[in-house]
């Protein structure tokens, strides 16, 4: 019954969410020069130097043009983001996403806990039947990759200490760019314990 219910979530979510919307098509040549304004915190490849910075290498493209579209109009605040993006036009924004969408992820080498692995593992295979939250890997894939289709982003490799900041804004309503709230709904079931455990099996994941 557990599988199928969060099936039934998977499907239904998929099934209401709505794909980015249609862009430009993106020239990675061009983003490449593009993209030096992000490249002080994102990595000239897109692998963050920070782990509170995101990696925005091998992210998927539409999900990229959404997050910066979310900045320029507000709905994703972000003091140094949304000064950084304003003024980019939808070609920018689409030549950017298409050269970090093709750089390959370096993945984190943070030193973790294995207990805490083995506990993330089951967190994101398995959601929590108990609070009633679904896998992770509903969404975001076996291994981490996200759908592309669906406009779910690539997680895994990302940085341990970005995912544990994001899930906490998702859990307190502080970031609210989620379609349909999924994030949010998910993200308000689960303990600290679970948020650091799952991202810490998150960064270990390798693509």
């Amino acid at each position: 019954m557990k599988y199928k219910i969060q099936h039934f979530i998977v499907v239904s979510s998929l099934l209401i969410t709505p794909l980015a919307p249609a862009a430009s098509i993106g020239d990675a040549s061009a983003g490449k020069v593009k993209s030096e304004s992000c490249q002080g915190c994102h990595g000239i490849d897109g692998n963050s130097l920070s782990p509170e910075w995101p990696h925005l290498a091998n992210q998927h493209a539409p999900y990229l043009i959404k997050q910066v579209k979310n900045f320029q109009q507000g709905s994703r605040i972000n003091e140094t983001m949304n000064a950084i993006v304003d003024g980019l036009s939808e070609q920018d924004i689409a030549d950017m996403a298409a050269y970090f969408a093709a750089q390959k992820i370096q993945p984190s080498n943070q030193s973790a806990d294995s207990t805490k692995i083995q506990a993330g593992r089951k967190i994101y295979k398995g959601g929590n039947i108990y609070s009633g939250f679904p896998a992770c890997a509903s969404c975001h894939g076996p291994n981490g990759v996200g759908n592309r289709p669906a406009n779910f982003p690539n997680l895994a490799g990302q940085q341990q200490q970005y995912l544990i900041k994001t899930l906490n804004d998702f859990k307190s309503g502080s970031r609210n760019n989620d379609y349909n709230e999924i994030m949010r709904k998910i993200a308000a079931k689960m303990t600290a314990s679970e948020i650091t455990s799952v991202a810490v099996y998150i960064t270990s994941l390798r693509q």
